[in-house]
């Protein structure tokens, strides 16, 4: 990869990141009177995240078996309403211990 085209991608990451954040602040100077509208801005942060997450959990581990066992204890910490850290930890040994079970 030459330095040019390196430098190239990062001013379009630069340029993208820049448009993303300063867009919606040109566009929508009043405040926001329509309730589909604010109710889309409100779920738009949730709904990426978990569009960014959910394929990388079941790409993060060699089993799909565990990979599902950690998603599936996470959702099941996370339902019962458990801190962000039980439900990382919960999850990893989750998929740990069926990845050490050799399934």
């Amino acid at each position: 990869m030459s330095t040019g085209y390196l430098f190239a991608g990062i001013a379009v990451m630069a340029l993208v990141t820049y448009l993303v954040r300063v867009l919606p602040m040109a566009i929508f100077r009043k405040k926001i009177h329509n309730r589909f509208v604010q109710s889309f801005l409100y779920y738009v942060p949730y709904a990426v995240l978990s569009a960014m997450t959910f394929p990388a959990i079941f790409d993060s581990t060699g089993s799909r078996l565990g990979a599902a066992a950690g998603c599936v204890a996470a959702l099941v910490l996370a339902y019962f309403r458990k801190g962000l850290l039980l439900v990382a930890v919960g999850a990893a040994a989750a998929a740990f211990l069926v990845q050490a079970a050799g399934l």
